[in-house]
């Protein structure tokens, strides 16, 4: 099946602690059905020290969220939305956004 929500893309939190908070996807993992989103699920991991140049201590980072709690933004409007396939006429398949039906992918 066709990803919906790819890297670099922009989508808004739906549910959990994090609801309502907007952020570009860092990295999309298919085969969990999850994603990281910049500035979104932020957990704190206790690291080693790594040698010189990688001090250990407490890193916050991007936790994991479920794809089904993410939706991506609308070009036109800003607002979350659905996502739908079209094919173009030069056979391109492009995901398009399902109120203002506007091409998402360029």
């Amino acid at each position: 099946m066709a990803a919906k929500i790819k890297k670099g893309d922009r989508v808004e939190v739906l549910a959990g602690r994090d609801k309502g908070k907007k952020g570009d996807v860092i990295r999309v993992v298919p085969e969990e059905n999850r994603a990281f989103v910049q500035g979104v699920n932020m957990v704190k991991r206790h690291t080693k020290p790594q040698g010189m140049g990688k001090p250990g201590g407490i890193v916050e980072k991007e936790g994991p969220i479920d794809l089904s709690n993410l939706a991506l933004l609308d070009p036109v409007s800003g607002k979350a939305t659905r996502v739908g396939f079209k094919v173009l006429e030069d056979g391109r398949k492009v995901r398009v956004a399902k109120p203002s039906g506007e091409v998402i992918d360029q």
